[in-house]
């Protein structure tokens, strides 16, 4: 039996929050690694945004996985960038867990974020 084939380049991104200049702050994000993903679709569902009616995809992302501190181990608090700049996908990380006894793969279950 195989295991997954990473082939999709992802960028691991953590939040900050940074102040905003009038007492508040706003979440930006770093990026704190660059890893390589199998990336399956799941389950589609619709939801009722502000604007209408907005699609919502489950994601399950294999990644190898990172010793537990190393930055590019994923976490639920986190996001994984595929591509760059505008036209950047975005999924938000929901749970991670250890696919495999051996632990030597992770799956995050991920739903794509929304274009800002």
């Amino acid at each position: 039996m195989s295991g997954p084939r990473p082939t999709v380049p992802l960028v691991v991104e953590s939040p900050l929050r940074e102040p905003d200049g009038m007492g508040g702050f706003r979440l930006t994000w770093q990026e704190v690694g660059r890893i390589w993903a199998e990336m399956r679709s799941g389950a589609g569902a619709e939801r009722l945004a502000e604007v209408g009616a907005q699609s919502v995809v489950t994601w399950r992302i294999t990644v190898r996985a990172a010793p537990a501190g190393d930055p590019r181990r994923p976490r639920p608090e986190q996001r994984l960038r595929l591509g760059e700049g505008a036209h950047a996908r975005r999924f938000r990380i929901e749970a991670v867990a250890e696919s495999d006894a051996g632990g030597r793969w992770l799956v995050c279950v991920a739903k794509e974020e929304a274009p800002a």
